[in-house]
């Protein structure tokens, strides 16, 4: 998400590069540690396009002994996924960070992938998008994995580190930062509830304490789970 325009990269390629058919442009997210790649070790993920015939068409040029994609006509959907897990693993990790435990995780994983499905939904996206690869899978693997960067963003911060300090200290980058803080004006933007996407936001950009977010996330008031979740409609 593009963080002063609240746009997506497909919004911005289409922008930028007019010339490209926007329906062709093909997007690749899910599960994939670039080093267990490099290793050759299994990996599924998606490739997205307006256009299903192009994200087909890529397949078999993608396609290795321990490289499998799938088509996906949901560019949008495989973008939010992609860019908004990475806000869930900076809560996720400061879940661990602060050891609240498996519980806590699941519940953390579980409501972050329905905060997701929300904001995607509200833009055009097929709510099944996020049972796949760039939904329920990247989301797993950003939030378990200890290669995850947004992971380890998380607990470092639970265990007090400034994380503009620690991401200055850092090779590589934790997009959940950044995502934090596009990701919670597009929230407000659009009138989507997205408590963790806000309280990830209020820690890492505003000092608001960890403990004082986890009360707001758990005081909230009653609601039905699948609230602003609804049935498959049209996307682009």
């Amino acid at each position: 998400i593009e963080e002063r325009s609240l746009k997506l990269m497909s919004e911005v390629l289409a922008e930028t590069m007019p010339e490209v058919a926007a329906e062709r442009v093909v997007f690749l997210s899910g599960p994939s540690f670039a080093r267990e790649v490099a290793r050759g070790l299994p990996t599924d993920v998606v490739l997205a396009a307006r256009d299903l015939q192009a994200a087909r068409a890529l397949q078999p040029l993608l396609h290795a002994p321990t490289f499998r994609t799938y088509a996906s006509a949901d560019p949008v959907g495989v973008q939010i996924g992609g860019a908004f897990k990475n806000v869930i693993a900076v809560a996720t990790g400061a879940c661990d960070g602060l050891e609240f435990g498996p519980n806590a995780r699941a519940a953390l994983i579980t409501r972050g992938l329905a905060e997701i499905t929300r904001l995607g939904v509200t833009l055009g996206a097929n709510p099944l998008t996020f049972l796949g690869m760039a939904g329920v899978g990247d989301l797993i693997l950003t939030c378990t994995g200890d290669q995850s960067r947004n992971r380890t963003l998380g607990k470092e911060v639970a265990r007090g580190a400034d994380p503009r300090v620690y991401l200055a200290s850092q090779r590589a980058v934790a997009e959940g930062f950044y995502t934090a803080a596009a990701g919670y004006a597009l929230a407000q933007k659009l009138g989507v509830e997205a408590p963790i996407t806000e309280n990830v936001y209020h820690v890492l950009h505003r000092d608001r304490p960890i403990a004082e977010a986890v009360t707001i996330l758990m005081e909230r008031t009653y609601r039905d789970e699948l609230d602003g979740i609804e049935q498959p409609r049209a996307h682009g």
